[in-house]
């Protein structure tokens, strides 16, 4: 849960404190700046071919220490497609419109599974300095594409259950006061967001003809 909460931050408001950021500085500027989901999610699908791009470079040489660029490149790539299902699920569980973004999602991950399998067929020399990312790297791109080809009404409904069993989880431990106090804030959020409704050029009691 904690690793997953570290990963949660970064792809959704990426602060400044990391071990080692999994983006370059300006790709993180780019992901703060998209705060749509489904461009946020074309961001991370350009991201995520460029790692890709440049592993197949890295295979196809002998460069001295590759093994070692070859490791962190696919972290990098691991995090960014977690990114990509963390911000995908956090969407769905806000009943936003995101399949757009899970469209690009989908074909870019459809042609760099095959990729990255080819890099394990090939079974290169150094393959042991780095076999356990680039397996991590295929499972997590082979779960990703499962769930972004699922039927995203069921994909938000499953996502949407486990977040209210998990609120409730967190509130049946809260003491009284505390979920008293909770439920006071809920109750204001609710208020606060049904006041400030969306403009509209419609008069009292008028409707919009379809």
């Amino acid at each position: 849960m904690k690793a997953h909460a570290i990963i949660l931050g970064l792809a959704l408001t990426l602060p400044l404190a990391a071990e080692r950021d999994f983006l370059t500085a300006d790709e993180a500027d780019q992901v703060r700046e998209a705060q749509e989901p489904n461009l946020r999610l074309k961001l991370y699908v350009q991201f995520a071919r460029q790692r890709v791009d440049r592993l197949k470079t890295l295979f196809a040489s002998q460069k001295p220490g590759r093994s070692a660029l070859i490791h962190d490149l696919l972290d990098d790539y691991g995090k960014i497609i977690e990114s990509i299902d963390i911000v995908t699920d956090d969407a769905l569980e806000r009943k936003l419109v995101v399949n757009e973004g899970v469209g690009a999602v989908a074909a870019a991950e459809k042609a760099i599974l095959p990729a990255l399998q080819k890099f394990a067929d090939s079974e290169p020399k150094d393959l042991a300095r780095y076999e356990f990312s680039l397996k991590q790297a295929i499972s997590a791109t082979s779960d990703s594409l499962e769930l972004a080809e699922e039927d995203l009404r069921d994909r938000a409904g499953d996502v949407q259950a486990k977040a209210a069993k998990e609120k409730k989880e967190i509130e049946a431990d809260m003491q009284p006061k505390d979920r008293e106090a909770k439920q006071a804030e809920d109750e204001k959020t609710a208020a606060d967001t049904k006041k400030h409704k969306p403009p509209t050029l419609l008069k009292p009691g008028e409707t919009v003809k379809q």
